[in-house]
């Protein structure tokens, strides 16, 4: 009873959410009517009139110069321009990056009209001016940062070889004194200068890479054949390369000579080896005069170059102030002239024409957005917009706000819609959450969905301001309702199937009872096999005394299911034939969707010789097996003809086909004990089903070959009268905006026989296998659900349940484990792949019913479009 009562009210109540459709509906039933109108306008005032086109986003611009080459068209010089400026503030926004400041301006340019033309060349003045000062600031900061390390590098040499000469001086005493001179000439003698006998001894300081120092030292050796003396000394100082900012390790070295020509040698590979040569005089009194002179120098260098950094910075600063609202404004103007390469030129070079598609209803806006780039080019003349009949197909547009724009993206990822086709989108608001939730029901579960969508939803004003989220951050904050709502209807099958976190909420009392009997004997560390009564099951009489469903639960399922020993076969059951109804019903809202089209469309012929066949086909056959559902679930088992056998299902479907006419003694579920009556129904049913296939097939190709026909030869007669008359697809006559907008064609080719023949055989093959194919389909809901349940029975039963018996650390420790792998295994991946098979019924089982998706998207000029990257202006 309780199973009875919470699958109607469960369904019932569902679907009834599904099928209401307020009366204001807006723009999501159906796509825009369209107009390809012509405008026209003034040169001078172009400009001007198609900035205000792109501020109201309304007209989708035709390319007039499709056969003109790029490079040859009217505003590519003005293109060229605005690429120059790209570079310069690219240039800036890489010297702002190196500066670590952030970029401003955005938020105020995107709400401003985009520069005029003067505007415009006063902007590329100062981005002009504005990049030569900087590259002048910077050239010398960069030379001064050479000076710097020049200097700094010939400090450390007059520093570091101190303690060369020192060893030398030393050297030159010892030997004195062995040698017991009288004289003492030799002593006084300068560092390097030896007597006449050994002749003059010469030296090369100079700065080289630390890397590099091992191959210089082994090449001095090499070439020079070791008549070289050389000494090394690393530079312990940081040293930064003022080119490329890098951090670079040296080492300060000194190579002692004789002769000339060994001298160009250590001169040659010193350079080669880019080593950095300084004059060092080996005088200990002029080393020191000449470091006072290097260190008064390198001070003054550094107050320079402080200042240069800090006007530096300070320009910086401005144009990172000003850059965020350049590159907007940058943007907004070279997508007007992108647009305009788009018109065509007058011959007479006196306006300007280009073709645009635009929705009819929204006529007045442009029309104001006309008046006011006339007004704002200060042009006497207005631009005019005169709306032309076509033979084209329409772009299909919707006008959608931040909560429906994630289920429209869904539909547009099958496909975009039809021109004026039924927008599943409404729809799907619904069905799709409830789908999702059907697979993940759950109340624990559903609930910490939907908080964290609420989190984003609420949140996000400050959230959409995160703009390296990464695309996994963009999609969840993107599809933030969809998650919202499936939340929120995941906590509603929860509460129905009375599941949270795998268990069973007792808010009101169960509609079974244990009896007393069962209570004696009764040991809690033992497992008791006991037989679940009906509260009205008089223990004494042994029969029910009031069988009238009054005690059933008050909401979902019993609680008492869940500790019960056949609970996994009972919730197979319920939902496997819940999953088929749900199916059916949803198909079959799809065929009435089709006829809505049909009827829309005026096509009489497809909503007879179509949709009827197929809904007999559909009703005949599945249509039963749902009202069979229905009828086993309210019909006690005691009412059954052959009572107590319980006549299956899926035997009742195949023996409709395989033994039509004929019911089995234990199959029979109402009339006559023998099944005659039921008997009879099947093979009504079974015949609808069968005739409605050859309608379906042939009824229509053959109609449309008759009128085929009919036009051919009535063709023939006007050509025998009245000559051949021949038009183009487009005719520059205007017409009224008033005029019926369902004139405008909707893309409906004409095909030849043997195409219409093959393409309705495709059609009546795919929807008759379709039907058996997608209602098997349908049970991965059963199977998903069964899946989640399963999965978070054994998280609870493996993990938690284990610390629950443990340690209070022990405990944290088994929680957090849970808590992880619930949010991981079940939040996550299940809730990914409920999502996706949600997503492939609502794409394949559901929309094939009647959606075609067939159109291409209306894409307006608009400069939100054009900054947020949906439009190439490159």
């Amino acid at each position: 009873a309780s199973v009875t009562r919470c699958c109607g009210t469960w369904l019932f109540c569902s679907w009834s959410v599904t099928c209401h459709q307020p009366e204001a509906m807006g723009t999501l039933w159906r796509s825009q009517p369209m107009r390809l109108g012509e405008l026209i306008v003034q040169p001078e005032a172009a400009y001007e009139t198609v900035s205000s086109l792109g501020d109201v986003g309304l007209l989708q611009f035709k390319d007039m110069n499709e056969d003109v080459n790029a490079f040859q068209r009217k505003y590519v010089s003005e293109i060229r321009r605005c690429d120059e400026m790209e570079r310069q503030l690219r240039y800036f926004e890489g010297e702002i990056g190196k500066a670590e400041f952030k970029i401003r301006g955005e938020e105020a340019a995107e709400q401003e009209r985009a520069p005029d033309r003067k505007a415009f060349r006063q902007m590329e003045q100062h981005f002009a001016e504005k990049e030569r000062q900087l590259k002048d600031i910077t050239a010398n900061e960069q030379q001064l940062k050479k000076q710097k390390l020049e200097l700094n590098e010939f400090l450390c040499i007059l520093t570091k070889t101190r303690v060369f000469f020192d060893e030398a001086e030393e050297a030159v005493h010892a030997r004195a004194a062995e040698e017991a001179m009288s004289d003492g000439a030799m002593a006084r003698a300068p560092l390097l200068q030896a007597d006449d006998r050994t002749g003059q001894l010469n030296f090369v300081a100079g700065v080289i890479k630390r890397e590099r120092m091992p191959g210089f030292e082994r090449l001095l050796w090499r070439a020079c054949r070791g008549n070289v003396f050389l000494r090394r000394v690393p530079i312990e100082e940081t040293i930064i390369d003022p080119a490329t900012n890098e951090e670079l390790h040296k080492e300060v070295f000194i190579v002692f000579y004789q002769g000339d020509q060994l001298g160009a040698r250590v001169k040659k590979i010193c350079e080669g080896y880019d080593a950095t040569i300084y004059p060092c005089p080996d005088d200990a009194p002029k080393r020191r005069e000449l470091s006072i002179g290097v260190e008064t120098r390198i001070a003054d260098l550094s107050n320079v170059l402080g200042q240069t950094r800090d006007h530096r910075r300070h320009l910086l600063f401005d144009l990172a102030t000003h850059l965020g609202g350049w590159l907007i404004k940058l943007k907004k103007v070279k997508a007007i002239f992108h647009t305009l390469n788009k018109f065509s030129v007058d011959a007479s070079q006196n306006y300007l024409v280009a073709r645009a598609w635009y929705p009819s209803q929204r006529i007045d806006e442009i029309r104001q957005a006309l008046t006011d780039g006339t007004r704002r080019s200060n042009s006497d003349i207005p631009a005019v917009l005169n709306p032309i009949r076509t033979s084209e197909t329409p772009p299909t547009t919707f006008f959608v706000n931040k909560f429906t724009n994630g289920f429209q993206s869904i539909i547009d990822a099958y496909g975009v819609a039809s021109y004026r086709e039924i927008n599943p989108t409404p729809f799907t608001v619904i069905t799709f959450p409830f789908i999702f939730a059907v697979m993940f029901g759950d109340l624990g579960h559903g609930t910490i969905m939907f908080l964290a969508a609420l989190v984003m939803v609420l949140k996000e004003k400050s959230l959409l301001k995160i703009k390296d989220g990464g695309e996994i951050w963009n999609t969840m904050f993107s599809g933030r309702y969809i998650i919202l709502l499936m939340g929120l209807f995941s906590m509603y099958t929860g509460f129905i199937y009375n599941d949270t976190f795998s268990k069973a909420l007792t808010l009101g009392k169960s509609g079974w009872n244990v009896p007393e009997s069962f209570y004696e004997n009764l040991n809690l560390n033992d497992t008791t096999m006991i037989q679940l009564r009906h509260p009205s099951y008089d223990s004494a009489n042994k029969n029910m005394t009031n069988f009238d469903f009054d005690h059933s639960y008050y909401y979902g399922i019993d609680p008492i299911w869940q500790v019960s020993t056949n609970t996994l076969a009972f919730t197979n059951s319920y939902k496997m034939k819940l999953s088929v109804i749900i199916g059916i019903t949803q198909m079959l809202f799809g065929l009435f969707l089709s006829l809505i089209n049909h009827l829309f469309f005026k096509d009489y012929l497809r909503a007879i010789h179509e949709f009827i066949p197929q809904f007999l086909f559909l009703m005949g056959i599945f249509g039963y097996l749902v009202a069979l559902i229905f009828y086993k679930w309210i019909t006690p088992v005691s009412d059954y003809p052959n009572a107590p056998s319980t006549p299956s299902l899926l035997l009742t479907l195949i023996n409709m086909f395989l033994s039509a006419g004929k019911v089995a003694e234990d199959q029979v579920l109402f009339g006559e004990k023998d099944g005659s009556t039921q008997a009879t129904l099947q093979l009504v049913f079974v015949a609808v089903a069968l005739i409605s296939v050859p309608w379906m097939l042939c009824a229509r190709p053959i109609i449309l070959i008759c009128r085929k026909k009919k036009t051919e030869a009535h063709a023939d007669n006007l050509r025998s009268l009245h000559g051949s008359v021949q038009g183009d697809g487009l005719s520059a006559v205007p017409i009224n905006d008033d005029d019926d907008e369902d004139d405008v064609p909707h893309g409906h080719d004409e095909h030849s026989t043997g195409e219409m023949i093959v393409h309705q055989a495709i059609h009546t093959i795919e929807f008759c296998l379709g039907c058996i194919s997608n209602t098997a389909s349908y049970l991965r809901l059963w199977a998903l659900s069964l899946a989640h349940a399963q999965l978070s029975e054994v998280l609870w039963e493996m993990v938690l349940h284990a610390g629950l018996t443990k340690s209070a650390p022990f405990l944290f420790l088994t929680f957090g484990g849970w808590a992880i792998m619930t949010i991981v295994v079940l939040l996550i991946m299940e809730g990914l792949s409920a999502f996706l098979h949600a997503l492939r019924l609502h794409w394949v089982e559901f929309q094939n019913k009647f959606y075609a998706g067939e159109g291409h998207s209306f894409a307006p000029f608009s400069f939100y479009r054009v900054l947020k990257g949906y439009e190439d202006i490159n």
